[in-house]
């Protein structure tokens, strides 16, 4: 066991984010502004608070977790709108020393507000990147993602899109969405051919859904990467097939917890995953709705879950291993986390 640490040590260790939407990434600051400047008819602080952002009396389920994104869409109005919260996220990133982060988009819904064409959105969220990188030091890479929801033909548009845009960023494809009403199938061989075509492929599986889930995105769509996962416990059989290919976790306690599908943040199956061998990342999800960063997740797992500070730094390592990054550069990163690790405060504990 170890003891408590600060909220300010946390927020001191290097970080990696695998997993975080731009779409969940909003300052309320700002939505508060252009609720204003755009004339949007949302209500102030405490009640627009309450339509992007979960609270504690509100219930803890993916439906309503998911009904945020509904305000959130009302944002998307203009290139400069899109570029700015696309800066911001990355300056809320490097104030809490992520040095590395993968920000993945969905288009279509970045499109929706206004009809965009898809094709502009992605360039708009593009330049918003490379004038964040300008300005702070951390190295970010996109992610475009797809929902189950909407039709193979739509996903097929948006992932050609983005392989038409991989020297501008974009390392890969993900298919989110509501897992438990929607299958992953119909995107297979989509998913596959990106693949092959030099996208990587992370898949949200596992999370609202069943464990077999994981599973199938394993087999039948080419993932190298789960997004949550943690329903893989349900299943021995997975478990091992996850174990014995190395698949990476993209595990975010908090937003598992906020969207039901964990009771209580102190059964969360963290611990057992680490337990059972399989390879965990933690990330924040959706910071914004969650109002949370990822210094709070690092701190919420060593505190209230009980993972030692040592596997922690493993973690954050798993991490920058995981990064769908060039193989040189990923041992860059991974040198540089390394010799970070071992000059900050962790290695003294």
């Amino acid at each position: 066991m170890h003891s408590p640490q600060s909220p300010e040590f946390y927020r001191s260790l290097p970080k990696v984010e695998l997993h975080r939407h731009l779409e969940g990434s909003l300052r309320l600051s700002t939505m508060l502004e252009l609720a204003r400047s755009q004339g949007l008819g949302l209500p102030g602080t405490g009640q627009l608070g309450s339509l992007v952002q979960i609270n504690e009396e509100e219930p803890y389920t993916f439906q309503n977790f998911l009904s945020k994104f509904e305000t959130l869409r009302m944002f998307y109005r203009s290139p400069e709108i899109i570029g700015r919260i696309t800066r911001e996220a990355i300056a809320d990133a490097a104030i809490d020393n992520v040095r590395y982060m993968e920000l993945r988009f969905t288009p279509v819904a970045l499109s929706k507000a206004e009809g965009f064409p898809l094709s502009e959105v992605i360039d708009w969220v593009i330049e918003g990147v490379a004038q964040g990188k300008k300005e702070y030091d951390i190295d970010v890479r996109l992610i475009v993602s797809v929902n189950r929801h909407e039709s193979p033909q739509l996903a097929e548009q948006v992932v050609g899109l983005a392989l038409d845009r991989g020297a501008a960023g974009i390392v890969g494809i993900d298919l989110a969405g509501n897992e438990a009403q929607f299958p992953a199938m119909p995107f297979s061989s989509i998913f596959k051919d990106a693949r092959k075509d030099g996208l990587h492929v992370t898949i949200h599986g596992g999370e609202w859904g069943r464990a077999e889930n994981i599973e199938e995105a394993i087999l039948h769509l080419g993932a190298e990467r789960i997004g949550h996962g943690i329903r893989v416990v349900d299943n021995p059989h997975i478990v091992d097939v996850a174990r014995d290919c190395n698949m990476v976790f993209e595990v975010c306690v908090t937003s598992n917890y906020q969207s039901g599908v964990v009771p209580a943040l102190g059964a969360h199956p963290l611990p057992r995953m680490l337990s059972a061998g399989l390879n965990v990342t933690i990330n924040t999800d959706d910071p914004s709705i969650s109002r949370i960063n990822l210094s709070h997740e690092y701190r919420l797992v060593c505190e209230d879950l009980g993972i030692p500070l040592d596997v922690l730094q493993e973690r954050v390592l798993a991490a920058a291993r995981a990064a769908f990054l060039p193989a040189h550069e990923r041992r860059l990163l991974v040198q540089r986390l390394t010799k970070e690790l071992a000059s900050s405060e962790l290695s003294q504990k």
